[in-house]
């Protein structure tokens, strides 16, 4: 049985977090889900599943209206909604299915507590874990400031303000990441890999599926927000830590295929 089970639009960078974390340190972690577009033919649920037509006539008392990122009825099930108040997606759940986990950076901390007696990713002592969660919750601010640029993107509602915002909100983020890893420093906090590190290569992922809207891009005149050359030039010390996480034998089996469909103007 797994240690955690999630249900999740795919591919998710942001899922990614806690599969990185368990290759790290040994759990067993099961993924299930589709493409954005296809969930409204899935059971929200722990057994989560892709349903039929049929089914869907079946479960008409628990459709329930779209939120953000979708725009067709879904099906959820009472007990989903229990687990999961918000009824978000990723939604992560104990192995019985009676424990709900929401929002990306909880279901990473869930994966580093599970597996810290093998490895200490969530910090060695109470300071670093303080400073782990410091990171985590700056991440939240560009987190939702990228959601915002990406669905803008999407739905053919984009505009000059969105893509300045998107562009001060990843100016922030990458300076300060950049001086964090000042001096030679091997990882975010302390001397080895943390959640922090985790966290920072799967949301710079995540604005990098910008790239499939570059023709939306071009077609508006506008630069995008994600420019690995001007990244790596403005930001080098963080640049070079993210390629380095994106080969790294724990992170490439996530990160590499998602990066080379983005490549190929793919999402």
């Amino acid at each position: 049985m797994a240690d955690l089970h999630i249900f999740s639009y795919l591919p998710n960078p942001r899922i990614m977090k806690a599969t990185i974390a368990a290759r790290l340190n040994g759990i067993d972690i099961e993924v299930r889900g589709a493409k954005p577009r296809e969930l409204s033919d899935w059971l929200w649920d722990f057994e989560a599943r892709s349903i039929s037509d049929k089914d869907k006539d079946a479960f008409k008392d628990i459709a329930r209206a779209s939120r953000t990122g979708f725009d067709a009825v879904l099906y959820k099930t009472d007990s989903f909604l229990d687990a999961h108040p918000f009824g978000t997606v990723p939604a992560a759940f104990s192995p019985d299915g009676n424990v709900g986990i929401f929002e990306s950076n909880s279901i990473l901390r869930t994966a580093a507590r599970l597996g810290e007696e093998c490895v200490p990713l969530y910090g060695a002592t109470v300071y670093e874990a303080s400073r782990i969660d410091s990171f985590l919750d700056v991440s939240l601010v560009f987190a939702r400031q990228s959601q915002i640029h990406l669905l803008a993107l999407t739905n053919n509602r984009f505009g000059t303000e969105i893509r300045d915002e998107t562009v001060g909100a990843m100016e922030t983020y990458m300076a300060g990441i950049n001086r964090a890893l000042a001096g030679g420093r091997p990882a975010l906090v302390g001397e080895r890999l943390s959640i922090a590190d985790i966290c920072f290569v799967c949301e710079t992922c995540q604005i990098s599926r910008e790239r499939a809207h570059t023709e939306k891009l071009r077609a508006l005149g506008l630069a995008p927000v994600y420019d690995e050359t001007a990244l790596a030039r403005t930001y080098p010390l963080a640049w070079k830590h993210f390629m380095a996480l994106c080969h790294h034998e724990a992170f490439a089996p996530d990160i590499a295929p998602l990066m080379e469909k983005l490549a190929a103007g793919r999402n």
